[in-house]
């Protein structure tokens, strides 16, 4: 990547800053119209205008310490970002990975590896944003994965398969999650699974094949394969066979964030459906005098005020340090229901209309409906509510 002057986001001290921050994103995203975004829709391209300009304000630096060119600031201002662009009409799936990625290398990564890489992701000159963990074979149970890494005296081989990994064709680096213990070896079956930051530029073509998934939204999503790629050992991140409990940090912080986007299409299909019932007259009157539009439009605004105290209760015990599963699990259960039963109604209420390409609707409409499925699915999440916090029996 280019290296790119960067600002450095407002600095933060209380609910004031984070206003300022929030205008500072609407005022940014004013700039990428309805239109940018449906152009991108159509040809299946990557956003990159948008990517640099959110780089360029210094929001994808949000969470990386003063020290290394970042603003030091917490998951809460990131997931208000978050929420922010997507209430703006815009999608973040482009850059997201950047900030809940961010969690496993601040965390766990070395001295070494925060000095190589941190100054240059906070400037844009490299991106962070590929995660390679889901596979085909294992999908949610990361535990079961199958790609290996190998120790080879200074250095790992990489053999194997992810699927579902977006932005690797727009990355230059991957957080990758690896088995260095055969699953048959351990005790535990959590352990024997390793962490790695891998530099794609030198991957690709050395053993690193990347191919595109064509699916229903514009999300630049990959399947890689590793066939025999060396790495240095210095890839590493912590300790060998710690890997499983470095990624659930990312996975709270994605999952954190998730909700946060959720928040913010919530509140735009809430505020697009109010517009147009105030605005369509149809039998003399506006439909939204009516009750069967008026009260789904309200309940979708409530159910969106409830996801967003959850949402910001689990940034709130994340950056205090604090186990903060239960709370992100469920900030993102209603944060997706909410963005979910909102953008149902937003075309419900549009009728013939939400389905044009104009309107933005029916493309919001595909996009939130990923987050039922991924980056966790709603039963999954019910399931470790059941067992966790409610101490039911397990049920796989």
């Amino acid at each position: 990547m280019t290296n790119q002057t960067t600002q450095t986001a407002p600095h933060v001290t209380d609910e004031a800053g984070v206003e300022q921050i929030r205008d500072a994103v609407r005022a940014l995203c004013s700039r990428f119209p309805g239109e940018y975004w449906r152009g991108h829709d159509r040809d299946r391209t990557y956003p990159a205008e948008f990517v640099s300009a959110m780089t360029e304000g210094g929001y994808l630096g949000v969470l990386i310490p003063e020290a290394y060119g970042g603003s030091g600031l917490g998951l809460s201002v990131a997931a208000a970002i978050l929420e922010e662009v997507h209430a703006s009409g815009c999608n973040a799936s482009a850059l997201h990975a950047q900030m809940y990625t961010m969690g496993t290398v601040l965390r766990h990564g070395s001295d070494a590896q925060k000095r190589q890489w941190l100054p240059k992701i906070a400037t844009g000159e490299v991106r962070l944003q590929a995660f390679g963990v889901t596979e085909p074979t294992a999908g949610t149970d990361t535990t079961s994965i199958a790609t290996t890494a190998t120790r080879k005296g200074d250095a790992y081989m990489i053999n194997g398969q992810k699927v579902w990994t977006s932005r690797a064709q727009y990355s230059d680096l991957m957080v990758l999650l690896a088995r260095t213990t055969p699953k048959e070896a351990l005790v535990r079956k959590s352990e024997g699974l390793s962490v790695f930051l891998l530099d794609m530029r030198q991957a690709v073509g050395a053993g690193l094949t990347i191919k595109p998934i064509r699916t229903m939204i514009n999300h630049a999503t990959t399947e890689i394969f590793f066939d025999n790629l060396e790495i240095p050992a210095s890839c590493l991140i912590g300790e060998e066979g710690k890997g499983f409990r470095y990624i659930l940090d990312g996975m709270n912080a994605e999952r954190i964030l998730i909700a946060a986007e959720c928040v913010g299409d919530n509140r735009w299909f809430v505020d697009k459906a109010a517009a147009y019932a105030k605005a369509r007259v149809v039998f003399g009157r506006p439909i939204g005098q009516n009750q069967g539009v008026a009260f789904p439009i309200a309940r979708a605004h409530a159910q969106g005020r409830a996801a967003k105290l959850m949402t910001y209760e689990a940034a709130r015990l994340y950056d205090a340090g604090r186990p903060c599963a239960e709370e992100a699990n469920t900030a993102k259960l209603l944060a997706s229901e909410a963005s979910w039963a909102a953008a149902d109604t937003c075309l419900q209420t549009h009728g013939g209309f939400g389905f044009a390409e104009e309107y933005d609707v029916e493309r919001k409409f595909r996009e939130t409906r990923l987050y039922q499925v991924a980056p966790i699915s709603t039963n999954l999440i019910l399931s470790y509510l059941s067992e966790h916090v409610l101490g039911l029996p397990r049920s796989y």
